[in-house]
C-alpha cells in the first residue's frame, strides 16, 4: 500500500528518511511536475503557509529552486540572505531563528555551513526545518532530484550502477546522493583521484574505483561532480589541467564507451574541468532536466512536510 504521509516532520537528511518516504516525494513530485508544465503554473496547496529560506552561504541555484517551488504552492516567501544580515554582528543562530519565528513563519529552508544546524533548529522551534545544504554533509533535496531524474530514464532503480565522479570528499550532494541510492537499491560506485575519496566511503556500501574509464564502461548513470576549489585549504590535486586529463569526463572518452550512458551534474559546471562542453550540451547529459525537476521534488517535499505541521 502506498504511504501518503511523511514519517517525519522534517527533512534533516536522507539518512533520516524511509524509502517509502523516498517513493511518496517521487509520486508527489510527478503530480507536480504536470502542473509547473501547464499554462497556469500555480496551485493554491499552500496558501496559508509562510516560508522562511534561511541562506548562511551563497546558494543562486538552490535558492532560486526552492523559491520557484514556493511560489508554485501559493505560499507566503521571506527571503534571508545571512551574509548581508545581523549574523555578520553576531547574533546567533538561535536569535535569528527566534526573529524569524516571531514573524509566524511555519516552515524554515536553511543551508548553513555548519553541520548538525538543522538538528539544533528542529529541537529549538516547532517550524518545519528543510536542510537545503549544511556543510559538507548533506544536500537531501539535492539527492532526491538526481534520483528521481534518473529514475524517469532507468525506470525502477533497483540494480542500476551508477558511479559518482570527481571531488566526494568535500560533497554534501555525493553522500546524500550516496545514501539515497542505496536506499532504493541500486549499486554505486565513486570514481576519483585518491586524495578526494573519503577514507570512510566504503563503509557506506559503495565500491571505489580509480580508473575513469572503468567506472564509466561498469555504469548506467554518471553523476559528475564539481571540483570545488572554494572548499579546498590545501592542494588536493596537482593542477585543473591535470585533473581534467585524469578525471575529466569529455566527448572522446565518452564515444569510446561500448553502450550509451546518462550523463548528469548537480551543477554549477566548471567546464571543461569535470566535464567538457560537449558532453555537457549532448542529448546523454539529463542537466537541465535535473534542474526543472529539482522545482517539482521541492515542490513535493514542502508539501508532503506542510501536512505534517500539526504533528
Amino acid at each position: 500500500m502506498a504511504h501518503s504521509k511523511l514519517s517525519t516532520k522534517h527533512l534533516l537528511g536522507i539518512k533520516y528518511i524511509t524509502a517509502d518516504d523516498i517513493n511518496l516525494i517521487f509520486q508527489t513530485a510527478e503530480n507536480f511536475k504536470d502542473v509547473i508544465n501547464r499554462p497556469i503554473k500555480k496551485v493554491p496547496s499552500l496558501r496559508d503557509v509562510t516560508i522562511a529560506n534561511l541562506f548562511f552561504e551563497n546558494s543562486t541555484r538552490t535558492r532560486i529552486s526552492f523559491e520557484l517551488a514556493e511560489k508554485r504552492l501559493s505560499a507566503d516567501v521571506v527571503n534571508f540572505s545571512a551574509a548581508s544580515s545581523s549574523v555578520k554582528k553576531g547574533e546567533t543562530l538561535l536569535d535569528t531563528v527566534n526573529n524569524i519565528l516571531a514573524m509566524k513563519v511555519d516552515m524554515v529552508v536553511m543551508r548553513h555551513p555548519a553541520p548538525g544546524a538543522h538538528h539544533f533548529l528542529s529541537q529549538n522551534i516547532s517550524a518545519n526545518i528543510i536542510n537545503a545544504g549544511d556543510g559538507t554533509h548533506e544536500h537531501p533535496t539535492q539527492a532526491l532530484l538526481d534520483a528521481f531524474s534518473m529514475r524517469e530514464q532507468l525506470g525502477d532503480l533497483k540494480g542500476k550502477k551508477i558511479v559518482i565522479v570527481g571531488d566526494v570528499m568535500h560533497s554534501r550532494v555525493a553522500l546524500s546522493n550516496i545514501i539515497c541510492l542505496t536506499k532504493l537499491g541500486a549499486k554505486v560506485k565513486v570514481c576519483g583521484p585518491p586524495t578526494l575519496i573519503p577514507k570512510h566511503i566504503l563503509s557506506l556500501g559503495v565500491e571505489v574505483e580509480y580508473s575513469i574509464k572503468k567506472a564509466l564502461e561498469w555504469c548506467d548513470v554518471a553523476n559528475i561532480l564539481r571540483i570545488q576549489l572554494e572548499r579546498m585549504d590545501i592542494k588536493y590535486i596537482p593542477s585543473l589541467r591535470e585533473y581534467s586529463m585524469y578525471y575529466g569526463v569529455n566527448k572522446k572518452l565518452v564515444d569510446s564507451l561500448n553502450k550509451k550512458i546518462v550523463i548528469m551534474h548537480p551543477g554549477p559546471i566548471n567546464r571543461g574541468v569535470e566535464i567538457s562542453s560537449d558532453v555537457a550540451d549532448s542529448d546523454q547529459a539529463i542537466i537541465l532536466d535535473q534542474v526543472e525537476n529539482g522545482v517539482a521534488v521541492r515542490m513535493a517535499v514542502l508539501y508532503l512536510l506542510a501536512g505534517n505541521r500539526s504533528n
